[in-house]
């Protein structure tokens, strides 16, 4: 993903909001499937803020509000930078003919959303979205390493960039076709504890929009960039979408595993917005050692259901997926990379059974797959190395597709059959 440019934007420094004072309260935490109690956190968006136009909240479902219906959304990771082009220094993909392909793949998988993850998508392929029924959500890059996320100069700068990214939304994307903004994916564990050791006092934020308690610093500093981009939304174009922060399961929201890479004080639930965003792989940490599930006996189904008791909110997996990349280069981290083309078939459909069949699973909003077709661009980001996919970087072979020397989507075996024949059940 592209990078922050580290500038300072006057204005988004002028609405950096206040951090509030410590509010000490006393309540009781829940006790989760697994009869570990959960930390007492609280997050509420403000009775006063305006709805989304199209999709809301309701409960636990996601409510497209043209036809009334509760989505599940069958979505896939989209990043369409092709071999020799990188996001590294600030470009977007192409503006070609690769989104008429691309469309042609993604209706033919039965797809109805796109996660996307470019902040300024060309105005090629939203001219190919106006032809399809598919719907997006737009990705929003925060830098994932800082030493302090409550740091001013961090929040301007990042400021700078969301609403840099909003704007683009009004100027040249869909706002009708947008069902949410994520601020942020996959903060790291070495950010998180940094943040909340340094501010051990923050446990509280009162913002225009959103009011959290009993969070950590993490938390807090999360849930305010989510209050501003959703205040300058407002602010300047009279509407908003939904808003998540995407998180990953080394970091939380179960706390009651053994292998998570913050301590339980720093376990991060990421409730403060619409919706749940979390990327929850099957060799992940935090799932491998979940307990089985009620209904497949596997640990994925194990976590999906101890998740849905941590909340009343929509929980939309917006990553789940195998790299196929010839070796697995870290036997610290199994799982990430390594697998068989034949063997992601029946990984892909046995994690469906667990989300379709999981307790709780009725507030599952979708899982997306990750992702469309294999990101060359991953290994250092430079656009000679972007015309090379190495075998040892399994960030570079997640796709459902392969690329071609003449830059056209390749099958990887059964894998986008399989697909389709998921995202084709109710």
């Amino acid at each position: 993903m592209q990078p922050l440019a580290r500038l300072r934007n006057p204005r988004a420094a002028s609405i950096v909001p206040l951090i509030a004072g410590i509010l000490i309260t006393a309540a009781l935490g829940t006790v989760g499937r697994s009869g570990v109690t959960q930390d007492p956190k609280t997050a509420a968006i403000a009775a006063s803020t305006p709805e989304p136009e199209r999709f809301h909240v309701d409960g636990g479902a996601v409510i497209d509000r043209t036809n009334g219906s509760a989505m599940f959304l069958r979505g896939v990771g989209y990043s369409p930078f092709l071999p020799g082009e990188t996001p590294r220094y600030g470009a977007s993909p192409g503006d070609d003919d690769r989104y008429v392909e691309h469309f042609a793949r993604l209706q033919a998988l039965g797809v109805n959303y796109l996660h996307v993850f470019p902040p300024r998508m060309p105005p090629g392929f939203f001219a190919e979205l106006d032809q399809t029924n598919l719907v997006y959500g737009q990705d929003i890059w925060v830098p994932p390493n800082e030493a302090d996320l409550l740091d001013a100069d961090f929040f301007a700068q990042t400021m700078e960039h969301i609403t840099s990214v909003i704007d683009h939304t009004y100027a040249v994307g869909r706002p009708d076709r947008l069902l949410l903004f994520s601020v942020g994916d996959e903060i790291s564990a070495a950010s998180v504890i940094r943040t909340d050791r340094r501010h051990p006092e923050v446990k509280d934020y009162r913002g225009k929009h959103l009011h959290v308690t009993g969070r950590t610093a993490t938390e807090v500093a999360l849930a305010r960039l989510i209050d501003a981009a959703m205040d300058y939304e407002l602010t300047r174009y009279g509407r908003r979408h939904l808003y998540c922060h995407t998180s990953w399961t080394h970091i939380g929201p179960v706390a009651d595993r053994n292998d998570l890479e913050v301590p339980r004080s720093s376990v991060l639930l990421p409730d403060f917005g619409d919706l749940i965003c979390l990327n929850i792989y099957t060799y992940a940490r935090g799932v491998v050692t979940s307990p089985p599930g009620s209904v497949t006996g596997t640990a994925y189904q194990g976590y999906i259901e101890d998740l849905a008791e941590l909340t009343a909110k929509p929980v939309l997996i917006t990553q789940i997926g195998l790299s196929t990349s010839p070796t697995a280069p870290k036997p610290r981290a199994p799982g990430w990379g390594g697998h068989r083309v034949d063997a992601v078939p029946a990984v892909l459909r046995n994690v469906w059974r667990d989300i379709r069949t999981a307790q709780g699973g009725e507030r599952i909003a979708g899982m997306v797959l990750f992702a469309l077709h294999d990101e060359w661009w991953k290994f250092s980001g430079s656009a000679e190395d972007a015309r090379s996919q190495h075998a040892t970087d399994p960030e570079e072979w997640f796709g459902l597709y392969a690329i071609d020397q003449k830059n056209q989507l390749v099958p990887k075996g059964e894998i986008p059959d399989t697909v389709r024949s998921l995202f084709m059940q109710r």
